[in-house]
């Protein structure tokens, strides 16, 4: 059986981060618009294969002027509620937190500048990164760039470079140690590689199993390589000397082993590290015997020698050191981080201490001061962090911020200050400071955060609350949280504080204390990892759409995400009365009104002004075609007042919005605000009619149209006379010339800049753009331009007014990656005798148009006639500098310094109709697909500039500050017209004819679009580890995951241990709690709380035989829990059977049914529950090694009627008819069959190796059936059930057919139907499966000739590609396996890899697919067949 596994969602969150110069834009300080903010560093970011690049902007801060007219609008609706939405609220009684209400994107208080993210490139990777860090090499002195270094879980090291030319990434060197002797002989899976990079970059090392750095050394002078060139005959342009792997017990000192943490020191001639290690490990049980077992070694490489002296050696560290990060220069030393500690160590060995609870003085008998009191931290999964040179950050897990001030005693360091809570932020997983004062938190299991650190001296003097509050900082709140500094450190009584930072000498009364300000820039959204997943029911509009609800976060960022296919909206209402068949404009139109003869235009506020008033439509029925001219009456009903014979190719507002401009398949139109028309010139060649009119463009003053016979017509607007008039197009060649696509686009951001030869002084002119008319148009930097496709294939760029041609490519037709100015005059395109057919690479449709959320980039859209869709985005470009050799007559004297590089490409599948069929019906069949542009602000904090994608799978283009540019699919089957439309004076509609007939709608609030699947967050402060729809009442159960203070018992009942110190407290367990919650408001409607040592395992809906219910079955929860009791004694657990009830609801309550949670059983076992399902009526749950089939009885009791010995611990039940699948932790896959007379478990075949299988589903398709399996590690692996086969011994033994590597441990899966176009009875299985990195992913069955054509694809793609960082992807998904001679991969495709063809050129694309055998058409569409999310 054969599959395609494929990512759908990418990971989540950050695990690893760097900040480095790597894009040229930083170097300039501007990013690639010159009217754009500042650019002041880059961020890279990672999590599993995932690599983003941002950068980070400084900018003032923007209010549009629509948000200010919203606010004032909205004040009048909610009187006094305006102060509440995304301000601060302080808690006046409790302890001084602020309260910052739901996820907002405000604008600062401050004015001054604001720092953001803005989203560059983003790869998803052959391998799994485990490190990054910035490195300069020679070539920096000369471009002023960093390198980028990435280390990957399989021993490598890619070194990576920003290239101008490709707007990309591009590898300079991968180094790999897989074959290192340390590797070979890896035992232990979980040890992580981790690469540290030397301050001045002389070197980086990657950290190898055995106690073993592998080197990279880099040249940094000319010196240096000129003595590895004599010595080695070293080529000179490779930017490093060869690595080496550096054993620490042989090379450096024997008691160098088991590596905690490694970093380099800066402030030394030669590169300096400094090792934690653990030589004698240890754990709490032995520390009577074995206790500060850690120890710290400071050596220095001598790269050119190879000596390797150590400098410092510390022992008698802590056991549970964790960490360490450097200090600076002017200090020295280490900070080492322990559970109970942080330690600061000098390169003299001394040590000074700063215990965080009372633990610290019972683990370790290091000499430390007491802990306080009232102390009792934690710092597990702490982050550290220096914000200056004697204060650094300890951000802990549940992400307060605690400020440790170093306190000199001359030069040399006294003691640590520890202070109070400053804020709270996200959970960390890595921090890094960025550019002086700002500060970035990664987290992996919630949204990522920028911080803006500001020290401030204020007198001791100010009055103080004597509060000691904290303040908070929510991740997804742009709020400066310096309100108060009281709120920050609180009481200033006590000496300790009152020393710390510097006291002014002027006067002894006047001492002042130096306090950090925290405020919060921006965020990058993640949901972190999936714990659980479910599919439930939601309505977009009138249908209703599966919807993914996933458990995803931890602690405080945990919540439900969902998430849906496509773009979810809500239908506002219907009006069929528009038609619209064949096209609807909502048209802002400014209304004027007569006076003694004159026309004085209405008085409108500015909000006003922008909102639209008349709405046009138009259908091919009746022929030839009606047009209405529709209003808005007093009563928000629509008036047809005007109707008009004949179709509409287009209509827009023109003359700065005092008029409609209306094109008609014969005719241009100037209509007055009313409808009246003002002119109308006849599409005539003297007395001959002409070609219809099929399309057309407005930009105001400029008309340009495109017939049916390739001719075009272009028209101007006259402001003095309100009319129009042919433009003279000479300067464009004949006038016979042939195009088959065009429009216009207006500059508002000055990317588009011409640079001119010498030549004549008219020339010159046009490089200003300014003539009269065009500065009556449109004012400031604003610039029009006509683009242009010739037949063959040629796309030109002209500039407007003076029609001088500015840009011109020949690679437009095979939509290659880059398209740059070919320096060409203009092309010719005479009219062919016979006419010419169209051709399969002609470009239909053509469009640029502003994409973005705070900035507006210019994107290039195209669309061929075999169905190929790219979309470009528009980047600044050096003019070009060289003559073509020969050179051409008529050379061009204008260039545009613009390239255009491919982001996006998508196919789609093109029925054409018949030619010759000409008919009524095949006209009104027709399917038009053209690109519209729209704005619109889903909310008044967020405006997006976007374009919707009209035809069959019609799509939203939609562009996000930190997401990059997404292609969703809005759900409707066929979208025949689309508008936005703000007649209802709402920013946020649209207007569409669909399938459903004409709709207005708007976004579903609160949608994400930064990520492949749209989504939204539910946060509710807590994490869940299990999550079920309960169809009968359309309801979530749900298991959340807790921690409470655990305490062991006696027989009596007396507490054998309580806390006997200061700072000592009881530790903490895992608990849960069931909840009930009503999916349409999630609202909480009813729960069941667990002891406080009772966690659940496991959680299904299970349909069980009952005598309540006239079918004699019913769905009831089923809850499997574990009881810990601590170490000493074994683990226990219960089985719980609920029933969802419906009772009588208060009629005030939201949802008007109301239900709860009835328990119905609770069964005692004596081991953990952690496996249920339900088959045939029947429970199946596991208990220690047995599974149990029990059936309920009277709904009081279960009865048990079967059982079966399994293996050690069972982590997955799945059944199917009659069939069960076992997955366990240590015994792989079992397949076992129940029968009912007499009740019997009759195992049939089993996997014999040693498995950790996570997750057992069955996979089936057609006649076929396989057993797919995930274990712990990422391993995908199918089995197949054959008794045919001699191998299975008779059908004893499950066969693995294939192992397929997906390197993220698979928590949750989801099995749903895959229903082909060959409708069978039984559809396919497909499956979805949740990751523990945040990501989805599904596995589809593949037909047999599908199969073979994209696994030869496979091949070819990872021959002939460069892959990002060199990486192998083939070599990324074999699966080590001793038992076989080869690799067991040939059945399950690589989705990931098999993507990349979509990008290519169509001219690569038929180049590889050639090589196969096959067409580049018939592989994508098996592609887009499969990769359908759901």
């Amino acid at each position: 059986m054969h599959a395609l596994r494929h990512d759908i969602l990418p990971p989540s969150g950050v695990e690893f981060a760097t900040t480095l110069k790597l894009t040229p834009s930083t170097i300039t300080g501007s990013s690639s618009q010159e009217t754009l903010p500042r650019v002041l560093t880059n961020v890279v970011v990672s999590r599993s294969n995932l690599l983003r690049i941002f950068e980070v902007w400084e900018q003032s801060p923007q209010i549009s002027t629509y948000i200010e007219d919203e606010r004032e609008r909205r004040a009048h609706v909610r009187k006094g509620t305006e102060a509440v939405e995304g301000e601060v609220e302080m808690d006046e009684g409790g302890e001084g937190w602020v309260n910052m209400g739901s996820v907002k994107a405000t604008a600062k208080k401050d004015p001054s500048m604001v720092s953001r993210f803005h989203f560059v490139r983003e790869h998803a990777l052959h391998g799994t990164v485990t490190g990054m860090e910035s490195v300069r090499i020679m070539s920096t002195y000369d471009d002023q760039l960093d390198r980028l270094l990435v280390s990957f879980k399989d021993a490598k090291i890619a070194l990576l470079e920003w290239s101008d030319a490709a707007h990309d990434l591009v590898t300079v060197s991968i180094h790999t140690y897989e074959r290192a002797p340390q590797m070979v002989s890896l035992d232990s899976p979980l040890f992580k590689t981790e690469l540290r990079a030397d301050p001045l970059s002389r070197c980086a090392a990657l950290s190898l199993p055995k106690d073993a750095f592998a080197i990279l050394p880099f040249f940094q002078t000319q010196a240096e390589l000129d003595v590895m060139e004599q010595e080695q005959n070293h080529t000179r342009d490779v930017p490093y000397s060869p690595s080496f792997v550096l054993d620490l017990v042989n090379d450096v000192d024997e008691r160098i082993r088991n590596v905690i943490d490694f970093v380099f020191l800066p402030g030394y001639n030669n590169p300096t590290v400094a090792v934690l290690c653990q030589s004698e490990q240890t754990w709490a049980g032995r520390l009577k015997e074995y206790r500060d077992t850690a120890r710290l070694y400071i050596f220095t490489l001598d790269l050119m020698s190879r000596n390797y002296p150590i400098i410092t050696a510390i022992d008698g560290l802590p056991y549970d050191s964790v960490s360490l990060i450097p200090c600076a220069t002017s200090l020295g030393g280490v900070i080492v981080l322990t559970s109970n500690s942080v330690i600061y160590v000098d390169q003299a060995a001394r040590r000074v201490a700063l215990p965080v609870n009372g633990w610290a003085a019972r683990v370790s008998d290091m000499s430390m001061p007491p802990a306080h009191k009232d102390l009792g931290l934690c710092l597990e999964g702490s982050r550290l962090v220096f914000v200056d040179e004697k204060t650094f950050f300890v951000i802990r897990k549940d992400g307060m911020i605690h400020p440790i001030e170093i306190i000199l005693d001359g030069r040399t360091v006294s003691k640590l200050v520890l202070l109070p809570v400053i804020a709270q932020t996200t959970i960390p997983a890595v921090a890094r400071l960025l550019d002086g004062d700002l500060l970035f938190v990664g987290s992996m299991v919630g949204p990522s955060v920028l911080m803006r650190t500001a020290r401030e001296e204020v007198p001791l003097e100010l009055p103080a609350q004597q509060t000691g509050a904290a303040t908070t900082i929510n991740f997804s709140d742009s709020m400066d949280l310096d309100d108060d500094d009281d709120d920050l450190y609180g009481d200033s009584q006590t000496a300790t504080q009152a020393t710390v930072g510097a006291t002014s000498g002027t006067s002894a009364t006047t001492k002042t204390r130096s306090i950090i300000h925290l405020s919060l820039c921006d965020s990058l959204p993640a949901y972190g990892p999936i714990a659980d997943m479910t599919f439930s029911l939601a309505k977009n509009g009138e249908r209703f759409v599966p919807e993914l609800v996933a458990a995803t976060g931890a602690g405080h960022l945990g919540g439900f995400t969902l998430f849906q296919r496509d773009l979810p909206t809500r239908t506002k209402r219907k009006l069929h009365v528009l038609g619209g068949a064949r096209g609807i404009w909502s048209l802002p139109v400014r209304q004027s009104q007569r006076v003694n003869g004159l026309s004085y235009e209405k008085a409108m506020g500015p909000f006003s002004a922008e909102i639209d008033t008349i709405i046009i439509s138009t259908d091919a029925n009746p022929t030839p075609g009606v047009s209405r001219i529709a209003t808005r009456t007093a009563k928000t009903d629509i008036a047809i007042p005007t109707r008009i014979p004949g179709t509409t190719i287009s209509a827009a507002p023109f003359f700065q919005r005092t008029t409609i401009l209306h094109v008609m398949t014969n005719a241009i139109r100037v209509l007055e605000s009313d409808g009246n028309e003002r002119q109308v010139i006849k599409d005539m060649d003297g007395s001959l009619p002409r070609a219809k009119i099929k399309s057309c463009s407005i930009c105001d003053p400029f008309v340009l149209i495109l017939r049916e016979d390739e001719s075009i017509g272009l028209f101007i607007g006259e402001t003095e006379r309100g009319k129009i008039r042919r433009k003279d197009m000479s300067p464009m060649g004949d006038k016979t010339s042939r195009y088959i696509a065009g429009c216009f686009f207006t500059d508002t951001i000055g990317l588009f800049d011409i640079e001119v030869t010498e030549t004549t002084p008219a020339a010159a002119h046009t490089d200003k753009n300014t003539s009269t008319l065009q500065a009556a148009v449109a004012a400031g930097n604003r610039s029009q331009w006509l683009v242009l496709v010739r037949p063959q294939g040629v796309m030109e760029i002209w500039s407007l007014p003076k029609l001088t041609l500015v840009f011109s490519t020949t690679a437009i037709s095979t939509l290659e990656n880059i398209l740059v100015d070919s320096c060409a005059p203009a092309a010719l395109s005479l009219p062919q005798d016979p006419p010419r057919k169209p051709q399969d690479l002609d470009i239909d449709q053509i469009l640029v148009a502003p994409l973005g959320e705070t900035s507006l980039v210019p994107h290039l859209f195209v669309f061929s006639r075999s169905g190929n869709m790219a979309i470009y985005e528009a980047l600044p470009a050096p003019a070009p500098t060289e003559q073509a050799d020969p050179p051409l007559p008529n050379p061009r004297t204008a260039f545009l310094k613009v390239k255009f590089h491919k982001v996006v490409s998508k196919t789609f599948e093109i029925q054409r109709a018949e030619e010759t069929e000409k008919t009524v019906l095949a006209e009104h069949k027709k399917i038009s697909r053209t690109f519209v542009p729209f704005v619109t602000s889903p909310n008044i904090e967020c405006t997006l500039a976007g374009v919707f994608f009209t035809g069959d799978r019609p799509c939203w283009i939609i562009a996000t500050d930190k997401g990059g540019l997404r292609v969703v699919p809005s759900g409707h089957t066929v979208v025949h017209a689309f508008t936005a439309c703000s007649l209802w004076e709402s920013k946020g509609d649209f207007l569409l004819y669909s399938d459903e007939g004409p709709t207005l709608l708007e976004w579903a609030p609160e949608v994400q679009l930064d990520s492949c699947l749209p989504y939204r967050n539910v946060p509710r402060s807590r994490g869940y580890s299990n999550v079920v729809f309960e169809q009968s009442a359309s309801l979530i159960v749900a298991a959340s995951s807790l921690q409470a203070r655990f305490a062991t018992y006696d027989e009596d009942g007396n507490i054998i241990w309580e806390p006997d110190g200061n700072g000592v407290s009881f530790p903490y367990a895992d608990c849960s709690t069931l909840e009930l919650i009503s999916p349409e408001h999630w609202v909480t409607m009813d729960g069941y709380e667990f002891a406080s040592n009772e966690s659940v395992n496991a959680l299904a809906c299970v349909p069980l035989e009952t005598t309540s219910t006239e079918s004699g079955s019913k769905n009831f929860m089923a809850v499997g829990t574990t009881i810990n009791r601590g170490e000493d004694l074994a683990v226990k657990g219960a089985t719980y059977i609920f029933e969802v009830v419906e009772v009588v609801s208060d009629p005030n309550w939201t949802p008007k049914r109301w239900y709860k949670l009835k328990l119905r059983v609770k069964d005692d076992a004596k081991g953990p529950v952690t496996a249920v399902c339900g088959i045939n009526g029947y429970l199946v749950s596991s208990m220690g090694q047995k599974i149990f089939i029990r059936a309920l009885d009277l709904d009081e009791r279960l009865v048990g009627i079967a059982f079966l010995d399994v293996g050690i611990y069972v982590t997955s039940l799945r059944s199917m008819k009659n069939l069960l699948l076992i997955g366990d932790a240590a015994k792989s896959v079992w397949l076992v069959a129940f029968q009912e007379d007499p009740y019997k478990l009759v195992t049939l075949a089993k996997d014999v190796r040693k498995r950790h299988a996570t997750t057992v589903d069955f996979f089936f398709a057609g006649g076929d059936l396989a057993i797919a399996s995930e274990d712990d590690e990422g391993v995908l692996r199918l089995f197949a059930y054959d008794p045919s086969d001699p191998e299975s011994r008779g059908g004893q033994h499950l066969l693995c057919h294939t192992e397929f590597h997906g390197h993220k441990e698979c928590r949750s899966t989801i099995m749903i139907a895959r229903r082909t176009k060959d409708e069978q009875l039984v559809p396919q299985a497909k499956l979805v499966s949740g990751f523990t990195d945040g990501s989805l992913s599904t596995l589809t069955p593949v037909d047999e000739a599908v199969f073979k054509r994209l696994q030869l694809l496979q091949g070819q793609l990872t021959r002939n590609m460069q892959h990002t960082a060199g990486l192998n992807p083939k070599a990324h998904r074999i699966v080590r396996n001793d038992a076989v001679s080869k690799p067991l991969s040939k059945s399950v495709l690589d989705g990931q890899l098999l993507s990349e063809f979509q990008v290519l050129g169509i001219s690569r694309q038929n180049e590889i697919t050639r090589q196969i055998g096959t067409e580049s058409a018939l592989v994508l569409h098996d592609w887009s067949s499969l990769i359908v999310p759901w």
